[in-house]
C-alpha cells in the first residue's frame, strides 16, 4: 500500500527516465491524470493514455527526451508538499521554479493547475511539486 500517491507518480516517472525507458505505467485517480495532463501541455512528456481496467485504471506515459544526447526532457521532479509536512503558498507566495524555467504544481479550489495559472486567477493552494 502507498501511502503517498503523489511522491510514487513522480518517483516512478523519475526511475523510468534514469532506466532510458520510453513508457512508464501508473496506477491512475483523478489527481495523477490532472497532472499527467499538465505535464503534457508543458512538454514535459511525449504523449499519455488513460486505460481502464477492472481497478482504478492506468495512466499510460511516453517519456521525452532529446533526439541526439538521449537527455529527459524532465530535469527534475521534486514534491515539495507531503503527509507529514503539508506546504500551502497565498497567491503572492508562489515561489518561481528554476527562476522561471520550471513550473509548480498547486492543488487549488479551482483544480490542480500551475503556478503561473494560479497567480492569473488569484488563488493559492498545496504546492505539491515542482517540475523543471
Amino acid at each position: 500500500m502507498v501511502t503517498d500517491p503523489i511522491a510514487d507518480f513522480l518517483t516512478r516517472i523519475r526511475n523510468a527516465q534514469m532506466a532510458n525507458h520510453r513508457l512508464v505505467e501508473i496506477p491512475a485517480s483523478n489527481l495523477k491524470k490532472r497532472m499527467t495532463e499538465i505535464l503534457y501541455e508543458k512538454g514535459y512528456i511525449l504523449k499519455y493514455k488513460f486505460e481502464t481496467d477492472s481497478k482504478q485504471g492506468i495512466i499510460k506515459i511516453a517519456l521525452k527526451y532529446d533526439a541526439n544526447s538521449k537527455v529527459p526532457a524532465i530535469r527534475g521532479l521534486e514534491r515539495v508538499s507531503r503527509p507529514g509536512l503539508r506546504q500551502y503558498a497565498k497567491p503572492a507566495e508562489i515561489r518561481r521554479v528554476q527562476n522561471g524555467l520550471g513550473i509548480a504544481i498547486l492543488s487549488t479550489s479551482k483544480g490542480v493547475m500551475t503556478d503561473k495559472e494560479a497567480k492569473a486567477n488569484n488563488v493559492g493552494g498545496e504546492v505539491l511539486c515542482h517540475v523543471y
